[in-house]
């Protein structure tokens, strides 16, 4: 593990204009972060420039800086998803069979190479843009920048990890249902997804064509508000651009799903991560439970109704004529889009025409939501044995924004033990796009956020942390089942103040039951880490009536350890108030 130096395009191109620098310089650095984290993962990339090519962009940056040029992104590295035309760079969208040179550049890279930017290359992505995850791509599977053995999030997979890495400052990805948010969320990042027609889709291989928006990775809400600077406005090229506008937003009340209605799929530290966040924003504005039907309903449409006939449109040349070029899952994905009649279409036109009235009247009552941007996170051996079913579960909160012509960006919002990141999307009626970088501002001056972890490097072990109570503490009878597995002190902790303690009766060695009850209080506890082979070999040791579920520590956070089954508690003496188990041992002294 490494800590990671991320790029800060605003700090480079200030830099490269003011003479402290040069683009050739900077780009040197980025070839050289690049060749090393090859050894990592070199599946980030499905194509790159040569070093050649690469310094000579540098040095032509260089030229117009001295001959007086004023730009705002000068000498700055950035990368592009694999489905958006660079000239020079075939496009595949994650699918060899499909690859073309583009002739032209497309609209946002115009912009963005006038402004002085060097394109490093085009990174991997799930194929034809068709997935949340980054496991669906011949070229490999990026993982996630933190933890190798979890997903990078998708599609916008490896232009996630090239941020995350510090590879490069910023990158560009898509989104459709969440593709440029999920990835965002899992590596720490901000991913701004701006409003439909204020970047220029030209050049974009279509995913949903009405809906697809090409978005951006930063580090920071200053990278992401320069990038928009440059390249949000009007395209006349693009039949899907609008005339620029920003709208304000004054984020006083703050939509949040119902409390009965948020689902985290049992990952018990991203809904206390959730917590905690709406325990910030709360010191920003008023928070306002809404109901999520309706959201969810227009969700649905996007992959249960219509709407996917929209992506089998953008795929009807090569589903035609070399339909086994096409990824299994994605294949699975798009194929029923042949059998949706104009019918069932128009009918859901007319729904969806409802499903947004509703929403847009549902801004009369809030300014702005905060939902997480996803519920839980994934290993990719868990992605790969349950592919559809587990991405569906990442575009939870993220599939309706397009449909509704929304406006959202992720934002980091804490880390999960493993690594991984666990993020709030900011969304807001469409045009609102500066406002929510505003609106970042303000929850990140008071999120209290640690630093992002450092790269995972290796394959990071897999650990578990794990609460003991009773025999297993440090000098008890059985702390021997924990030393003999390598276990790691972590620390002496409390639960929170909601547990009873209880003395087993007539067992050998004396062992107490925990249970949870609201009546009850804080019991001492230590707390250990694991592998996770280690921890499945002591959880078979568990005898009855004791079993291993999570525990709830005084902070908020959730661990593995003991319970108990109801059967503990027959006989059994309650010492709650001795507040753990070496006072009870003590006691009996």
């Amino acid at each position: 593990m490494t800590t990671v130096d991320r790029l800060s395009a605003s700090r480079i191109a200030a830099a490269v204009r003011a003479g402290e620098t040069t683009a050739l310089a900077v780009a040197e650095d980025t070839f050289a972060r690049i060749a090393a984290y090859d050894a990592v993962q070199p599946q980030v990339w499905i194509s790159r420039a040569t070093r050649d090519d690469l310094l000579a962009a540098a040095r032509a940056v260089d030229a117009r800086v001295a001959a007086g040029e004023d730009l705002p992104l000068a000498g700055v590295p950035f990368a592009v998803k694999d489905n958006i035309d660079v000239a020079g760079f075939e496009t595949t969208a994650a699918c060899p069979a499909f690859a073309y040179e583009p002739e032209s550049d497309a609209g946002v890279i115009e912009r963005l190479l006038a402004a002085g930017a060097v394109c490093v290359g085009k990174t991997n992505l799930d194929q034809f843009a068709t997935g949340l995850n980054g496991s669906r791509s011949p070229y490999g599977i990026p993982r996630n920048a933190s933890n190798l053995n979890y997903v990078s999030g998708g599609s916008s997979s490896g232009s996630s990890v090239a941020v995350a890495a510090g590879l490069v400052a910023f990158a560009l990805g898509t989104d459709t249902a969440g593709s440029g948010r999920v990835p965002a969320a899992f590596n720490h990042l901000i991913g701004m997804k701006p409003t439909k027609g204020r970047w220029s889709t030209r050049g974009l291989v279509p995913a949903c064509r009405t809906i697809d928006c090409i978005t951006v990775f930063t580090d920071d809400t200053a990278d992401a508000r320069l990038v928009d600077g440059v390249v949000a406005g009007f395209d006349v090229a693009d039949p899907y651009s609008k005339a620029l506008a920003d709208r304000p937003l004054a984020a006083r009340r703050i939509g949040v799903p119902r409390r009965d209605q948020r689902v985290f799929f049992g990952d018990v530290e991203a809904e206390y991560l959730y917590e905690r966040a709406l325990a910030r924003l709360a010191t920003l504005g008023e928070i306002v439970e809404i109901d999520l039907a309706p959201l969810l309903e227009a969700a649905q449409l996007l992959y249960g109704g219509p709407w996917v006939a929209e992506r089998t449109a953008a795929m009807a040349g090569i589903l035609a004529t070399n339909p086994l070029a096409v990824d299994p899952t994605v294949r699975t994905v798009v194929e029923p889009g042949k059998d949706v009649s104009a019918v069932e279409l128009f009918n859901g036109i007319y729904r969806m025409a409802e499903l947004k009235r509703h929403a847009d009247l549902m801004w009369e009552g809030i300014d702005m939501l905060a939902f997480p941007t996803t519920g839980t996170t994934y290993r990719v051996s868990e992605m790969l044995a349950a592919p559809v079913a587990l991405n569906s579960n990442l575009g939870l909160y993220t599939n309706f924004v397009n449909l509704l012509d929304m406006a959202a960006l992720a934002v980091p919002a804490g880390v999960r033990a493993n690594a991984t990141g666990f993020g709030i999307t900011l969304i807001g009626p469409a045009d609102t796009d500066r406002a929510l970088l505003d609106a970042a501002d303000a929850y990140l001056a008071v999120a209290d956020l640690p630093a992002p972890p450092p790269l995972d490097l290796e394959g990071k072990m897999q650990t578990v942390k794990l609460a003991v109570v009773g025999a297993h503490l440090k000098d008890m009878p059985l702390h021997w089942q924990l030393t003999s597995r390598d276990a790691e002190f972590v620390g002496a902790f409390e639960t929170a103040p909601s547990y009873k303690l209880y003395a087993i009766a007539d067992s050998v060695p004396p062992k107490p039951a925990l249970v949870h009850d609201d009546e009850g209080a804080a019991i001492k506890v230590e707390v250990y880490e694991l592998g996770v082979a280690e921890f499945g070999s002591f959880t078979v040791d568990v005898p009855a009536p004791l079993a291993i579920g999570n525990v709830t520590l005084a902070d908020g956070t959730s661990v593995k350890g003991f319970v108990s089954e109801p059967r503990a508690l027959v006989g059994a003496e309650d010492i709650t108030q001795l507040g753990g188990w070496r006072a009870y041992i003590a006691s009996k002294g």
